[in-house]
């Protein structure tokens, strides 16, 4: 990956039970999604019709360490949010989850995804006398549903009036103060969604690994457009929202590329099965006469192995990844940035002296972090280097959610593929194609959003200005 890495803009887990272990089972599961956002986290749980909740800058396990954790009661509803920004600064006030107050009660939402007309809303609530303590959108999205719950005097119709005037991705999880849980998947399913059931109760989870760790047994995704209510431990009812998907777009496909972690299934698709079967792909469209199969890890190290099993060429390790390298360095001089990427991942000399080497990646945003990774390589001996990618050429940024770079600081903007091959200093250079990537996906339930790719879809509708 490229730095500054891809980053997708959060994660979002919840729990209804009929036992008061809420909090412990909610940290669990930010735990096991850590890797969707490391900027802040949160956890809110319900406790006597109260709303308590403690967020702060950090790692989950920063956040919630020592006895900041047991400074939450336990409860039997709660839901927890890890953040990385794309809306709104990296500060702690756009940390979620977002509690709002508001005539007859409150409520906590946690949100994954970006509402592309978040800044509407915030003027249209405003104007009827809502203030904001934060720039997250997040926060919009809460005080939304909240003015709607109040107009309609139902939980569930408020979500469903509130959730029919956002556009973007958006799944959401939402704690009341009369300990019910309610969940919401856009129409178009940009983001994941999943439900998972125990003999305690139910959780909902960005990604199915989250229920696996916290002891759930997976039971379906939240369909786009839906919206579960869940109260006491048992799904109270659900709805389905009545307006039309937008062309072009559903789930969005670096999910299976790059953020989601191997060991989640989503809509229908392991990833882990996603990202094998793009290496398969590049290796029917791109061979080589090579010696070893490396991959960049974490995320190009499955579709490495397809590659490998389809090429025939033997799969290796190739580099040894320092985890304990802090996330927050900031360094003064190039050369030190430089070592940094060292740092975190060097070259398995071992494996790669004298070889020609197929080096399989997810991805090139802008170009720099690859041509480290290929001159490391080289520097102890390997003799070629051939690269593979397995996400087309990045084109275009993204409105919803994901953290590309602009346009003019994208590669394959600036460079055909012959001159990034030049660039990042390969002997060959090879991206997966839509084609390959789709099928690669195509036992997933979902249609899928490539906008970052071809750039269909990226218009922003836009809304009318009164959101009753």
């Amino acid at each position: 990956m490229e730095a500054p890495k891809l980053n997708e803009k959060c994660a979002v887990f919840g729990v209804s039970l009929r036992t008061d272990e809420a909090v412990g089972i909610t940290c669990n599961g930010l735990l096991a999604l850590q890797h969707r956002g490391q900027e802040s986290a949160g956890i809110a749980v319900v406790r006597q019709n109260k709303i308590l909740c403690h967020k702060d800058m950090g790692l989950v396990g920063e956040v919630f360490s020592g006895d900041k954790l047991g400074s939450l009661p336990e409860g039997r509803t709660a839901i927890g949010h890890t953040r990385y920004s794309t809306t709104g600064g990296n500060v702690q006030e756009n940390s979620g989850p977002f509690v709002t107050e508001y005539l007859t009660g409150r409520i906590a939402t946690a949100h994954n995804g970006n509402i592309s007309n978040a800044p509407e809303i915030r003027d249209w609530l405003r104007g009827n006398g809502l203030q904001f303590n934060a720039t997250s959108d997040s926060e919009v999205a809460s005080s939304l549903i909240a003015y709607h719950i109040t107009k309609e005097r139902d939980i569930l119709q408020g979500v469903v009036k509130a959730a029919g005037f956002l556009r973007g991705a958006f799944s959401l999880v939402i704690a009341t103060g009369k300990d019910k849980l309610v969940a919401v998947r856009d129409p178009n399913g940009f983001r994941p969604l999943c439900i998972g059931r125990n003999e305690t109760g139910y959780a909902v989870a960005s990604e199915s690994c989250a229920l696996d760790v916290c002891g759930f047994e997976f039971l379906r995704d939240v369909a786009p457009g839906e919206i579960v209510v869940i109260e006491k431990g048992e799904i109270a009812s659900h709805e389905v929202m009545l307006f039309q998907k937008e062309e072009s777009r559903g789930l969005c496909i670096f999910e299976y590329v790059y953020f989601a972690r191997p060991d989640s299934v989503i809509d229908g698709l392991s990833v882990y099965d996603a990202r094998y079967n793009m290496g398969v792909a590049l290796a029917e469209e791109y061979p080589v006469d090579a010696d070893i199969v490396c991959g960049v890890p974490d995320s190009g190290l499955e579709a490495a192995s397809g590659y490998s099993m389809k090429s025939g060429i033997p799969l290796v390790s190739g580099f040894v990844k320092n985890r304990y390298v802090g996330r927050s360095f900031i360094y003064p001089t190039q050369s030190q940035r430089d070592i940094a990427v060292r740092q975190k991942l060097n070259p398995l000399a071992a494996n790669v002296k004298g070889k020609r080497v197929v080096l399989v990646d997810d991805s090139i945003v802008r170009g720099t972090t690859s041509k480290k990774i290929v001159d490391s390589l080289k520097s102890v001996g390997a003799t070629e280097v051939h690269m593979r990618v397995s996400s087309p050429p990045f084109l275009y940024t993204c409105h919803y959610g994901t953290d590309i770079d602009s346009e003019e600081n994208l590669i394959a903007n600036k460079m055909d593929i012959e001159r990034i091959q030049g660039s990042i200093g390969a002997d060959s250079l090879g991206y997966i194609s839509i084609k390959g990537l789709k099928q690669a996906c195509s036992k997933s339930s979902l249609d899928f959003c490539t906008a970052c790719f071809t750039g269909n879809g990226l218009s922003v509708r836009a809304k009318k200005d009164v959101f009753e």
